[in-house]
């Protein structure tokens, strides 16, 4: 383990930003953040209402939770809609699945209980399961964060499920994108030896970003030569793995596991 003194990184995450900031900082690393989206807040989410409203219509017969960040998240919106209650309510008399131990804790948390959990902590093997458990016909409402994941969710429809699909921490461009065009800039220019990136919609909204600017060729040269590129996990790693972009990822998909990474390959 060395310090990361002389190192420039540039972080791309809103949330949790900060924390990942001071810690990188606490290794001597430079830090130039420029977010590469922004989260629309809870409360004023029309779409995680509506979604919502959907569940307690009727009886959902199964639930699959994703993250336990994305499901405390609307939980706490629930709640301050005054639906908190009638919506636990519901999800009791749901079979409830997760994708590994954070949604196990969250869902306990609220004093639910889970039917099963993938083992491997991934969304192919959660909705893997639930296809082969059989939802033809059922009404199932998937938790999702961030972003869509068609890939897994068209499977449950092509099998017969009735999908309500509640995604909170919806991601959208940041009002003001001066951040996020300076850290490009800085990458073009050579001023920034590493990215770090916490989750897909940053990773691709960069290079989205990149091709709007006509520098999207010019950007991939940079994190194909000098430019380290460490994702906290595979999923975040996607948008630039399907760009030829080599990544550093943890063993484990922690932002404390991300920051040691950084620190092992980059440290003097």
């Amino acid at each position: 383990m060395g310090d990361l003194s002389g190192v420039t990184i540039g972080v791309t995450a809103e949330r949790r930003a900060e924390e990942f900031i001071r810690a990188l900082e606490r290794n001597g690393a430079t830090v130039r953040h420029g977010p590469m989206i922004h989260i629309v807040p809870l409360p004023d989410d029309r779409k995680l209402r509506s979604a919502t409203e959907d569940v307690l219509a009727e009886d959902i017969d199964i639930l699959a939770v994703t993250t336990g960040a994305g499901f405390r998240g609307w939980m706490d919106a629930a709640d301050g809609w005054g639906l908190g209650e009638r919506l636990l309510a519901t999800l009791r008399r749901a079979r409830i699945f997760v994708r590994g131990p954070k949604g196990k804790g969250a869902v306990r948390g609220r004093g639910l209980t889970e039917e099963w959990a993938a083992s491997e902590e991934s969304n192919r093997q959660l909705f893997g399961h639930l296809v082969e458990s059989g939802v033809d016909g059922l009404r199932v409402a998937v938790q999702l964060h961030g972003s869509q994941l068609p890939e897994h969710t068209a499977a449950l429809a092509r099998a017969g499920a009735h999908l309500i699909e509640v995604q909170p921490y919806r991601w959208e461009w940041p009002a003001d994108m001066g951040p996020a065009c300076r850290l490009l800039d800085g990458v073009l220019e050579g001023r920034v030896h590493a990215l770090a990136f916490t989750s897909a919609p940053a990773t691709a909204n960069l290079l989205t970003l990149a091709r709007r600017r006509g520098a999207y060729e010019d950007l991939l040269r940079a994190l194909r030569g000098d430019v380290v590129c460490a994702c906290v996990g595979p999923v975040t790693a996607g948008p630039l793995t399907e760009a030829g972009v080599p990544t550093l990822q943890p063993e484990r998909q922690r932002l404390g596991a991300l920051v040691k990474l950084l620190v092992s390959e980059l440290g003097s």
